[in-house]
């Protein structure tokens, strides 16, 4: 079987500050050693339920140049580097078995959670049929696009409660109790592994039991920028149109896959400052 870990860094145990996130800041190398270590528990969890699993993990935060590759589990195949085809999910394919959700964070707006955003600071809140999405939602959902059932998520506990909503028997590991944008109450990191090693064993041998999470097209999709120049580049774009106020922008996919591919363009062109 093959199984695709997408291993975000917002949610790893013991993250709670931008400076820990961010490659131009002091503790990035202490929170990109804990993303590793999270992600090699996750791997061994895989190959405890299936050793002859074939393991991708993908490097899903900022750059995609997080995970450490002389420190990962040499197992597994590591996807790292942008641009690349599906962002946070390359790898993804109709071969795949199960995907896992590891380090992940809650969308823009929700709180109390631990370095809540969807996607980049552009984007104030993406909406599919009328339905509030982070990456949780549009990872899972396209994952499903694909009929691959996400079986496991670990962050924090709004993180968790996010994803299950949308996968209510799929497995969560909550490493870490929010208590604001920056500030939480975490388990000791080995033991975050371990717990992550174990749910991850078990989400595996049960996958076939845990159903994707699907949402048939067409779809709508309406997305909140920040700024007004940014609603500017993303109406170049064919088929989207501004629409409400100066900050949302509206299209219609024919399938979610088109959908997240669009959305994807849209984060880059909201990247884009004014010259």
């Amino acid at each position: 079987m093959k199984a695709l870990i997408s291993v975000d860094l917002e949610g790893i145990s013991g993250v709670v500050h931008p400076i820990e996130t961010n490659p131009d800041r002091y503790d990035y190398e202490r929170g990109r050693a804990l993303m590793t270590a999270e992600a090699n528990a996750v791997i061994a969890g895989v190959f405890d339920a299936e050793p002859d699993a074939v393991v991708w993990v993908a490097d899903a935060h900022g750059t995609f140049r997080n995970l450490l590759p002389e420190d990962l589990d040499r197992r597994a195949h590591l996807v790292r580097g942008k641009p690349r085809p599906l962002g946070m999910l390359a790898g993804l394919d109709e071969q795949t078995d199960a995907v896992l959700f590891i380090g992940y964070h809650a969308r823009a707006g929700a709180g109390p959670a631990v370095l809540a955003h969807t996607i980049s600071d552009s984007i104030l809140d993406v909406r599919v049929g009328g339905r509030s999405l982070g990456e949780i939602g549009l990872n899972a959902a396209m994952a499903g696009h694909l009929d691959v059932p996400v079986v496991l998520l670990s962050g924090d506990d709004g993180a968790c409660a996010e994803f299950g909503e949308l996968a209510p028997s799929a497995v969560t590991v909550a490493v870490k109790q929010s208590l604001g944008q920056s500030a939480a109450v975490a388990l000791h990191p080995q033991e975050a592994r371990e717990r992550l090693r174990r749910a991850c064993a078990d989400a595996i041998t049960r996958r076939g039991s845990i159903p994707p999470v699907t949402m048939t097209g067409p779809v709508d999709v309406e997305v909140d920028l920040y700024g007004p120049y940014m609603v500017d580049l993303a109406v170049l774009v064919p088929g989207v149109a501004r629409v409400g106020g100066g900050r949302t922008v509206a299209f219609q996919a024919a399938d979610f896959g088109d959908a997240y591919r669009l959305i994807q363009l849209l984060v880059q062109l909201a990247s884009i400052k004014p010259s």
